[in-house]
């Protein structure tokens, strides 16, 4: 999977986060939660192209996957908790979970390039 591809969805899911998140009223804390989580993705991804190794690489795309699943909890407490609505989180579920997946092949790719 290319590194860029995933780095631009990345960075246009922080900007899509982001952008959702200044339609929220209220609940500042866990807007924060999710602003937080969804832009440590890339940055994470990003950090990983500068590793200190193979290890290290790894490691950062980990973070970002980490990430990736606690944005989606976020989501889905905003949806449950009927802060937003289901259609308005979905292109964002969405996109995370495309990036959740590349991700997971990345490091799995990695980890197999490692050994």
């Amino acid at each position: 999977m290319s590194e860029s591809k995933l780095r631009d969805l990345s960075t246009d899911f922080a900007v899509k986060a982001i952008k959702l998140t200044e339609t929220i009223h209220g609940h500042r804390s866990i807007v924060n939660q999710l602003e937080r989580s969804a832009t440590s993705i890339g940055a994470n991804i990003r950090e990983a192209n500068y590793a200190h190794g193979k290890a290290d690489f790894i490691a950062k795309l980990q973070i970002a996957l980490k990430e990736c699943y606690e944005t989606e909890y976020w989501i889905e407490i905003f949806v449950k908790s009927d802060i937003l609505g289901r259609e308005a989180a979905r292109e964002l579920y969405t996109l995370c979970g495309t990036i959740r997946r590349m991700l997971i092949s990345s490091i799995n790719t990695a980890k197999e390039l490692k050994a």
